[in-house]
């Protein structure tokens, strides 16, 4: 990050420490909260402050002014309830962005419904990309952006694509997508690609649309025709 934002952490579980580990790497504000007074302990000299509460102790939240924090993760396990209320509780006292751990897909629904403006269900979000990684095999990374709309980075190895412009190959109206950056095999980057931009072998392209047809153009039009030509 480029800028330092401040960050409360509520649920000091594995994930919740991952969460405190990778945001004060990154330079930013944390203040972490847990019942455990173990696990606060531990975390006292890492963070810029960890203090004991209960989640669902509202005056305790509130004197600890999480509402003007940039950023408020609500990252507690298996105590269903406790985060639930701590997710109602944040965005009762104003926070703006609450992002919250959920264990299922019911968990994940009733968290939305009290306002947390983003769910996140960690072992299911990764079963999920790295089953997608394997099936789709020249994709170098991927980012969905929605439930049904993917940003994804692909190696070009079909040879009906070498020396091609884009509008020779015309992504829109073949495999509605867009490409919206080309990335040379010695690192050059074209964020602002045209139409008489060329692909060659071994360039990456970043595409944009529907998962679907990201997969459609990986799998059929990228790798199934590498020894032809």
């Amino acid at each position: 990050m480029d800028k330092t934002e401040s960050f409360v952490v509520i649920g000091i579980g594995q994930f919740g420490s991952a969460l405190c580990e990778t945001l004060v790497e990154a330079g930013q504000e944390v203040l972490a909260i847990d019942s455990n007074e173990e696990v606060i302990n531990d975390l006292a000299g890492s963070v810029m402050r960890a203090v004991i509460a209960d989640a669902q102790d509202e005056e305790a939240l509130n004197d600890l002014s999480i509402g003007t924090f940039d950023h408020v993760y609500v990252s507690i396990g298996k105590d269903i309830e406790a985060s639930i209320m701590a997710t109602l509780i944040a965005k009762d006292l104003g926070a703006k962005d609450v992002i919250c751990r959920a264990e299922n897909r019911n968990h994940a629904r009733v968290l939305q419904r009290v306002g947390a403006d983003l769910v996140v269900r960690p072992e299911h979000d990764l079963a999920k990309r790295l089953i997608f990684a394997k099936l789709n095999p020249s994709l170098i990374d991927y980012v969905h952006i929605s439930d049904d709309t993917t940003i994804a980075e692909v190696t070009v190895v079909n040879p009906r694509f070498f020396n091609k412009t884009l509008s020779e190959l015309d992504f829109r109206n073949r495999y509605q997508v867009n490409v919206i950056a080309i990335v040379t095999k010695d690192d050059q980057a074209n964020t602002l690609p045209a139409g008489e931009d060329r692909v060659e072998k071994g360039d990456r392209i970043t595409v944009l649309g529907k998962t679907e047809n990201i997969q459609h153009l990986n799998i059929q039009h990228l790798n199934e025709i590498i020894g032809e030509g």
